[in-house]
């Protein structure tokens, strides 16, 4: 499964384009507070072999060195993209982390978007929705409208709740993407599932939808992948209300 670097890349991103990677977790490990059967950096107990988390001055050296060797090499960097192996707020020095990338940015590729792939389950607390109100692409994740659901895809450790979620994303007013996994299993993606997601989706009203499914191995195995078409029909009466959809599949 995928391990990666502090800063890696620039690789190209179906939703994103050329975007260079931030990992704030171990460059041989995993922290998640999920546990995805479709995980691409696999279970969360196959990554207890490093547990070094990378300081705000360790991606600030890493940062700053990728972003000057790109720019005197002419590479394009569309999105400076917070993913990496696990959940990135976890790092607990993401808000000062944040800022540090912001000010890179702007003096290295200023048109570059910065954004943050999380499953929103940190984005109660004050540091952490302050810093993701400053990037470009607050990216936050529910994959599933209800708790059991949740419990059977992302396998969240310790307590979650659907609702709470909503909460916190509402108060974003908006100005965010949401993304959501769909994936062919059992009991996934029916109609109820459909049905209770969009209705969340009217509730929180996100500038944009990513849909998206599976494009690596996956830690569990007979996972099924959606078409482009499949996809497009289960969202058409999103599409139809006038929300902005990306599908990748």
């Amino acid at each position: 499964m995928l391990r990666e670097d502090t800063v890696f890349g620039p690789i190209f991103s179906r939703r994103l384009g050329s975007s260079l990677g931030i990992n704030l977790l171990p460059r041989e490990g995993k922290v998640c507070n999920f546990d995805c059967i479709y995980c691409e950096c696999g279970w969360n107990k196959d990554g207890l072999n490093d547990r070094t988390i990378p300081s705000a001055r360790d991606v600030e050296e890493a940062l700053e060195a990728k972003l000057s060797a790109c720019l005197e090499a002419g590479t394009p960097i569309d999105s400076i993209t917070f993913s990496g192996d696990g959940e990135p707020t976890l790092n607990p020095e993401f808000p000062a982390i944040i800022d540090i990338t912001l000010r890179l940015r702007d003096k290295y590729y200023p048109a570059a978007k910065v954004s943050v792939l999380t499953n929103a389950t940190r984005c109660g607390e004050p540091g952490i929705f302050e810093a993701l109100r400053k990037v470009d692409n607050p990216i936050l994740k529910l994959d599933a409208p209800t708790d059991a659901q949740v419990a059977l895809v992302n396998r969240p450790v310790g307590e979650y709740h659907v609702s709470r979620i909503v909460e916190w994303m509402a108060r974003f007013e908006g100005d965010f993407i949401l993304q959501t996994m769909f994936l062919k299993g059992p009991g996934w993606a029916t109609g109820d599932w459909v049905q209770g997601w969009m209705e969340i989706v009217r509730r929180i009203r996100p500038r944009e939808i990513q849909v998206y499914t599976i494009d690596r191995e996956t830690p569990m195995k007979g996972l099924g992948k959606y078409s482009y078409e499949e996809m497009l029909s289960l969202v058409q009466p999103l599409i139809d209300e006038g929300y902005k959809l990306q599908i990748k599949a």
